[in-house]
């Protein structure tokens, strides 16, 4: 006789036993390894905080625009804590939200880091004489910028949860004696247009630090900026072609692996020479430093 389908048989043939039922779990030990370098780089990401928050009056802090770093770093955490999403046996609450809120939080980050290159490019071409960005010093067009490139991207997701939302599914096809637990993203289209939208903000961003790389700044803002989004950038394009690849648990890997990597790369790039400088460096946090006169 035949095995029902989520059974299958055992060595001797003579009975049918339940099949395995594969998913990324927390108790394995890839698993038990994500977690932890998660929460060691959320970890991370709360102590920089802290750093910007208890030296927020030095002049180092207040030149890299103070709130605008404090929503960044919050963005980086939330994008750290949000690969905690695809780890764990798929429920209805996890497929339906994870790819959107991932989504989401990374095009604030990126919408932030955009906007932070706009306000370095003001910052000093408006002390040129005669410059016509002077009126947009201390405006709020950086937070304009933020507001519209998340809001792009929650539109996105909206329209794709409600069209087509992501559910769970076993797949028995793929593994005749294992089932994998997994969330069908139901929409391909939702699901590419909010990685394609995400990777025309970090696209974006790059061009705008890159042509502000030589600015004037001892601190060199635009070049960390240019190189944290060419490290985002290298991540998600080599991600593409190895989620295509995937299946299984793997996939769900891959995807924690570019959200970590990606992560991690920003958050270096960005704030670990500031950090360098205020707690080793102090004789250097200084006016005369940041605007490039020391």
């Amino acid at each position: 006789m035949r095995c029902p389908e989520d059974q299958w048989p055992n060595e001797d043939r003579v009975k049918c036993i339940p099949k395995i039922i594969e998913f990324l779990s927390y108790e394995e030990p890839l698993g038990i390894a994500l977690s932890a370098i998660t929460s060691a780089c959320s970890l991370l990401a709360i102590s920089v905080l802290c750093i910007f928050i208890r030296f927020r009056d030095t002049p180092l802090v207040k030149a890299n625009n103070r709130s605008l770093s404090y929503l960044l770093l919050v963005a980086l955490l939330l994008c750290f804590i949000c690969s905690f999403l695809f780890i764990g046996r798929p429920s209805i609450i996890t497929c339906l939200i994870r790819q959107a809120v991932f989504g989401t939080i990374f095009s604030l980050c990126v919408s932030c880091i955009f906007a932070k290159t706009i306000t370095v490019v003001i910052a000093f071409s408006a002390t040129k004489p005669n410059s016509s960005l002077r009126k947009w010093v201390g405006s709020s067009v950086p937070n304009s910028m933020i507001l519209t490139g998340s809001s792009i991207q929650i539109i996105i997701c909206t329209v794709w949860l409600w069209t087509s939302p992501p559910y769970t599914e076993l797949n028995m096809a793929s593994k005749p004696d294992t089932i994998i637990a997994e969330c069908n993203e139901g929409s391909s289209l939702g699901f590419c247009s909010m990685l394609g939208y995400m990777g025309l903000l970090a696209t974006l961003s790059f061009f705008v630090a890159f042509l502000s790389r030589k600015l004037p700044d001892s601190f060199r803002e635009g070049q960390c900026i240019t190189f944290s989004m060419f490290v985002f950038l290298a991540v998600w394009i080599s991600f593409i072609p190895t989620y295509l690849s995937s299946e299984g648990k793997n996939l769900v890997i891959v995807e924690v692996f570019a959200i970590m990597a990606s992560s991690a790369g920003l958050l270096a790039c960005l704030f670990f020479p500031k950090c360098y400088i205020i707690l080793f460096r102090p004789e250097l946090n200084t006016k005369q430093y940041v605007r490039g006169k020391q």
